[in-house]
């Protein structure tokens, strides 16, 4: 039995080694830390001046304000204000978060490549205080490939399980499926991106609960859509081959009353879900945007019938 013991626990030891070559962490949750303890007590535009200082001066492509052009600096100073003076409620989960991140990671890339074998180097990560932006996702910056970013404050306020394995099997998908299907700024891509990545995350995870896969962020989005399909999917449908209304299907805003924000990700995991039913997740995964988009159409066709 102690054989079997230690050659387990070389095994995981050799994922872990395998997982950390493969992509370089930059760490800046203990840099917006240090800044809020050192400046604690003093005047808000001191910690503001302090966080530019200490922690966006690591990383200016994320912070600077170049990123919101139609922002003003008083605007961005206040948001940045914002996420001080709220630190103190999210501080125990932010840390939390952030001190097991590696070691949440590595086993989750260790999984995804067992799937996806040719996954090979991720690049660089960064795990930040987001100032309430994102818990994962990728970022195009200038002169940079797409950046896997993760915000441990987003992350200890919306993800209160432990198992964060489907989640970071999600945002890993992003990562590989973007090498082959590229991107562009029409609703289809984004609802085949986004839709494909949760069909991964639950078919890697059978277990994951509808919250693990990020569905029930800013709501219950699959109790919503359910006695709504039709509209949802004809709502998708309509938009298709435009980029009209993106801010409701994948982000905050609302559509109207009946579909939550974000409702897209869960029509486009029913739309991957229908096209798993012929294709194995790696073939759907090596589809590029020419190869993907009639899978697409025909799979909503099959989800509801619209005018």
């Amino acid at each position: 039995m102690r054989h079997i013991l230690l050659a387990l626990a070389a095994l995981w030891l050799s994922a872990g080694a395998a997982a950390a070559q493969h992509y370089q962490l930059t760490d800046l949750t203990g840099a917006f830390t240090a800044a809020y303890d050192r400046t604690e007590g003093m005047p808000l535009p001191l910690r503001i001046k302090a966080f530019k200082t200490d922690v966006a001066e690591r990383f200016p492509e994320f912070y600077g304000r170049q990123r919101y052009p139609g922002m003003s600096q008083a605007d961005h100073d206040a948001r940045i204000g914002r996420s001080i003076e709220g630190f103190a409620a999210i501080r125990e989960r932010f840390s939390s978060k952030a001190s097991q991140f590696a070691a949440l990671l590595d086993p989750a890339y260790a999984s995804f490549i067992r799937e996806f074998p040719d996954m090979g180097d991720i690049g660089q990560i960064y795990l930040i205080h987001s100032l309430g932006e994102m818990d994962g996702g990728t970022r195009n910056f200038t002169g940079s490939n797409n950046v896997l970013i993760f915000g441990a404050d987003v992350m200890g306020r919306a993800h209160p399980y432990a198992d964060e394995e489907p989640f970071f099997h999600h945002e890993l998908f992003h990562v590989y499926h973007a090498r082959t299907f590229g991107g562009c700024a029409e609703v289809w891509c984004s609802l085949w991106s986004e839709g494909l990545a949760v069909y991964v995350a639950k078919t890697l995870n059978p277990d994951a609960s509808e919250e693990q896969l990020l569905l029930t962020v800013p709501e219950d989005i699959p109790a919503a859509v359910d006695p709504n399909l039709r509209e949802a999917v004809c709502a998708v449908r309509e938009r298709f081959s435009t980029s009209r209304d993106i801010g409701a299907l994948f982000s905050s805003d609302r559509l109207n009353p009946r579909l939550p924000p974000r409702f897209a990700y869960y029509v486009g995991y029913l739309v991957a879900r229908e096209a798993g039913r012929t294709h194995s997740v790696q073939d759907l995964a090596q589809l590029d945007q020419a190869a993907a988009r009639p899978i697409v159409e025909a799979s909503l066709a099959r989800l509801a019938r619209c005018a």
